[in-house]
């Protein structure tokens, strides 16, 4: 800002200021310096903390599609897929079956003739709950393990020893309940669990003997207080003529692979039968988002000519290696054999197409052939695996250069924070110095202009 004397033109004044003394813009002039000072700087946090960002959500989406690959492999790499079968039964009232994956192609005729149930028995009527029934010790037994619950005066009564038993941190598997009918209160104990093994016995012993009305031993010819409503007994079925039985309805033991659930007396025929469906879906769902990572990677690493536009991670060492890793492996072999015998064929634009004709015939063996491609140390799944385990994950190389880009936004942060501090006080310190340049100036135009007054006055005299 430069100051002038004018002694040429007296008449407008001995000092002048373009822009400056009691007219003075100091909040402009403040804000344009401090620009000037700041931009650069701020262009260039601006400009890394873009960069960094959008390098994150790239390495999002390429973790993304990986994490995405790796799921797809699960039922691949542990054999399900290859080996699901289909279940029918020729009547669902009686069974329904399930398969896993020892089940073998074949059916089987079963006939139920015995559904397995749980023991229930009631004490005789009493007057109502709070009916007192003895004191002593309440010993309920199951499978030889047994509860002993001590009843005195204040816990003898129905509704009493009812929550003693169902309260029971030992209970062996009894539930007991109150049932109120016409001749009054019954306590009714059910076993938990169905069987002939795992019915229950209840002795007493000591107190009053009250509690002997509620002694129950399906051995015992006489003093029962408890009556059978209900026998524990097993499930009693035939599979293709052979007997078996079982403690429960559910049952996984009797033919390898199948869960029987046995819901009434009767016959069915259960069909189990190969099911190539699940290893279809599971390959089909394989190449769909393998095709999928190789999209987002061809889409991060392109060039458009025509609007100059590089995509985010053109170059990346990184993002190239782990895609000429996965198209080295998919376009290898495994196992002596090739993903393209099973229909599956790498294309030019690095992308797959699935042939279902001929992974529907690789199929037609029950999934062995598809099996041994993708299964043991060599094969496509551990492959894979491997590879994806090092890409993804807590400890994966993708998250270290998240870690790291994550850190450099921080630290842009700090950078940002910094500079917005430093511009704070620059702006303070520019303030200060213009606003006592301001009022400087106007104190030199007060004694300009008394000035002038004066030399008028001398002028004016001379003349005279």
């Amino acid at each position: 800002m430069a100051i002038t004397v004018n002694s040429t033109t007296p008449t407008t004044g001995l000092l002048t200021s373009m822009g400056v003394g009691s007219g003075l813009d100091v909040a402009t002039l403040v804000n344009q310096l401090v620009a000037a000072k700041k931009t650069p700087q701020q262009n260039q946090i601006t400009s890394q903390a873009a960069s960094a960002n959008t390098q994150l959500s790239a390495l999002g989406q390429i973790n993304a599609a990986l994490s995405a690959l790796q799921s797809a492999m699960a039922s691949i790499s542990d054999g399900s897929a290859f080996s699901a079968h289909s279940v029918t039964s020729s009547d669902t009232d009686v069974l329904n079956a399930t398969a896993t994956g020892n089940a073998v192609a074949g059916s089987y005729k079963i006939e139920v003739t015995q559904l397995a149930s749980a023991l229930k028995a009631s004490s005789g009527a009493f007057t109502d709950s709070s009916t007192q029934i003895g004191t002593g010790t309440l010993t309920i037994t199951v499978g030889g393990q047994a509860m002993n619950l001590s009843i005195d005066g204040s816990n003898g009564s129905l509704a009493s020893i009812r929550d003693a038993i169902n309260k029971a941190s030992d209970n062996p598997g009894v539930s007991a309940t109150i049932v109120n009918g016409t001749d009054g209160a019954h306590l009714v104990l059910s076993g938990t669990r169905t069987g002939a093994a795992n019915g229950f016995t209840v002795s007493s012993s000591g107190g009053d003997g009250g509690l002997a009305a509620l002694n129950y031993d399906p051995a015992a010819s006489s003093g029962n207080g408890l009556s059978v409503i209900n026998a524990a007994s097993d499930a009693l079925y035939t599979i293709d003529g052979l007997a078996a039985n079982s403690a429960g309805n559910s049952v996984s033991t009797a033919i390898d692979g199948l869960t029987l659930n046995l819901s009434t007396l009767g016959t069915s025929t259960v069909s189990v039968a190969d099911d190539p469906s699940k290893a279809t879906s599971a390959l089909t769902n394989l190449v769909n988002t393998y095709n999928s990572f190789v999209g987002i990677y061809q889409n991060l690493t392109k060039y458009d000519a025509t609007s100059k536009v590089a995509g985010a991670m053109i170059g990346d060492a990184t993002l190239n290696g782990i895609n000429s890793t996965l198209s080295r492996i998919i376009g290898g072999s495994a196992n002596g054999a090739t993903l393209s015998s099973i229909g599956i064929s790498l294309q030019v634009d690095g992308t797959l197409k699935l042939d279902n004709d001929k992974l529907s015939a690789a199929l037609g063996d029950g999934g062995k052939q598809v099996s041994d491609l993708f299964g043991g140390d060599n094969g496509f799944s551990a492959q894979l695996g491997a590879q994806l385990t090092q890409w993804v994950g807590d400890g994966g190389v993708l998250a270290g250069r998240t870690d790291s880009i994550s850190q450099q936004l921080k630290d842009l942060g700090d950078q940002q924070t910094a500079l917005d501090a430093r511009m704070d006080s620059l702006t303070a310190r520019y303030q200060a110095q213009f606003t006592a340049l301001d009022t400087l100036m106007s104190k030199l135009n007060s004694t300009s202009s008394y000035l002038q007054q004066q030399f008028d006055v001398l002028t004016n005299a001379n003349k005279k």
